[in-house]
């Protein structure tokens, strides 16, 4: 049986001060994690065309990003330094979740160990999101015919604002949220549902959430769903507030893949956030997530 393919862009390096929040480590490590349990071929992302990008997003905010153009203030909002580094990590990022989405469409899943940028807007980016892969990857599939509705299930513990945004008037793409309510963003757009959970809410609390939105999500009947599988709301996240164990993500995670392979849905598996201390416990539980695919989609071992 062929191994399934994961897509990488670790080996494209950001300049950032020290101190900085984002965790550039991880992805490396997760890929280690990974590598280790020989399920899986590993290929680095290629770069997204910027036509491809440009499907989702205003011209001119894309073509700012590649020149070094964006303004200062609106930088700061992304939360990075410009540099060639970032750009090249972003293209990569993007183009990874392009080749997960075709993936997707032959295989019944795709997994990017990076993307799930999505705090990214038409025209601007936020919250470490310069582009917005899911909707780059929907937009571009669309205009080539491959798919005509999709939904976007985001279950990071930052609600996916900027997804949220851009297809707040599209009635074929169905944006599903379950997120920490007293968390970033603080201005919250409006998806097609948003679980908003309360500081501390445990495994049971958010599993009861994801079962809520299925139903709904079942109904809406899309040609593929894009996975926004952040681990950012595990209780040791520095920027979580909620309480979730590495047990309930494997939980979410099982569920989630059930459904789709179930419901014959495929599914794109992007990173999304974490930001746990020690770092290696956040890389074990996102490789946890693509080993769970594999064990739902392939047969392949899961860890428990």
């Amino acid at each position: 049986m062929t191994r399934p393919r994961l897509y990488f862009c670790d080996h494209h390096t950001i300049p950032l001060p020290a101190g900085h929040k984002f965790p550039t480590e991880k992805y490396a490590l997760i890929r280690e994690l990974l590598s280790a349990d020989d399920q899986f071929e590993f290929e680095a992302a290629p770069a997204a065309e910027l036509e491809r990008i440009e499907c989702a997003h205003e011209r001119d905010y894309v073509r700012r990003v590649i020149d070094g153009a964006v303004p200062a203030a609106a930088m700061r909002r992304i939360g990075f330094p410009w540099s060639e580094g970032l750009v090249r990590r972003t293209l990569a990022s993007v183009g990874g979740t392009l080749r997960a989405t075709e993936d997707a469409l032959n295989a019944g899943w795709g997994g990017n160990l990076a993307g799930g940028t999505h705090h990214a807007f038409r025209d601007s980016g936020a919250g470490f999101c310069v582009f917005n892969d899911l909707a780059i990857a929907f937009e571009s599939f669309r205009a080539a015919g491959r798919i005509r509705r999709a939904a976007v299930l985001d279950l990071d513990v930052h609600q996916g604002d900027g997804t949220a945004a851009i297809f707040q008037n599209e009635a074929d793409v169905l944006t599903i949220s379950i997120h920490a309510a007293n968390n970033f963003p603080f201005r919250k757009q409006r998806s097609s549902i948003d679980v908003a959970l309360p500081d501390q809410a445990d495994d049971a609390m958010f599993l009861t959430a994801l079962d809520s939105v299925l139903t709904p999500l079942r109904a809406f009947r899309p040609d593929i769903i894009f996975y926004q599988s952040g681990v950012d709301g595990l209780a040791e996240d520095r920027l979580g507030r909620l309480a979730l164990t590495h047990t309930g993500l494997k939980e979410r995670d099982e569920r989630v893949f059930e459904f789709c392979r179930a419901a014959g849905y495929p599914v794109v598996v992007t990173l999304g956030g974490g930001y746990g201390a020690p770092i290696a416990l956040t890389a074990e539980a996102h490789a946890a997530t693509f080993r769970m695919a594999g064990k739902i989609f392939h047969g392949a071992g899961a860890t428990t």
